[in-house]
């Protein structure tokens, strides 16, 4: 399935194009053999077609990583977070090196380092729901948690959210034990298609004055990091 083909902001595009010029390298986020995954950001076409990734030296993460219909990378940068979404990865040669050649992405998200390092959320163990008044506004899955805040993967009802945004009495629920309510403010949001052409918005969340109770949640699903230590 074809999915609509949009670019990142001009701003978005001199980041990759200054990650691109200093060959910083890429970690694959999408769980699996892909998480294994690093190769540098060797070109950015100058026609926002297509990105160039170095091979990462181990060919069980490259062939993985060639299997997917979409990736999302991510990498830190100086105090920066930066992580985007490509799709369909291909196998190309560049300047006399075996490399992979992936779609322009469609948005690119920058934001600060996190505190916490955020641990992987597997299937549906933990699950969002945001509300307005007493009317439930979206369901999300959650991705990965830490201390610090929660990533969600929700539908169409994603693309209200915006940086800045904070959604007040989010109630947070496990396979196990009592339910917990949040304060979420969104950090970051992408759009990304999943494998069977499904699209779906990645929304970054801060937690704003967990209660004891969400802590107590929390904890059973994250591993916290000192401050400064982790991603």
């Amino acid at each position: 399935m074809e999915q609509p083909h949009t670019l990142p902001t001009l701003a978005e595009i001199a980041v990759l194009e200054a990650l691109a010029d200093q060959g910083e390298v890429l970690s694959a986020g999408s769980g699996g053999a892909v998480a294994g995954f690093r190769g540098a950001l060797r070109f950015v076409d100058p026609q926002r077609r297509y990105l160039v990734v170095a091979r990462s030296g181990d060919r069980g993460a490259d062939e993985a990583l060639l299997a997917q219909a979409v990736v999302e990378f991510f990498v830190e940068w100086g105090e920066w977070r930066i992580v985007f979404a490509a799709h369909s990865p291909e196998a190309v040669a560049h300047e006399g090196a075996e490399a992979i050649r992936l779609r322009f992405p469609h948005s690119v998200s920058i934001g600060r380092r996190r505190m916490f390092e955020r641990a992987p959320v597997a299937g549906s163990a933990l699950r969002c729901v945001a509300y307005s008044g007493a009317v439930p506004v979206f369901e999300a899955s959650v991705t990965d948690i830490s201390q610090g805040g929660v990533g969600l993967s929700i539908d169409a009802a994603g693309d209200a959210l915006e940086p800045g945004m904070v959604l007040p009495g989010c109630r947070l629920e496990g396979e196990h034990g009592d339910p917990a309510t949040v304060d979420l403010e969104v950090r970051h949001t992408a759009v990304t298609w999943l494998a069977d052409g499904r699209r779906t918005v990645r929304a970054g969340c801060r937690f704003v004055n967990l209660s004891p109770s969400a802590m107590a949640l929390v904890s059973r699903y994250a591993v916290a990091k000192p401050p400064g230590k982790g991603a």
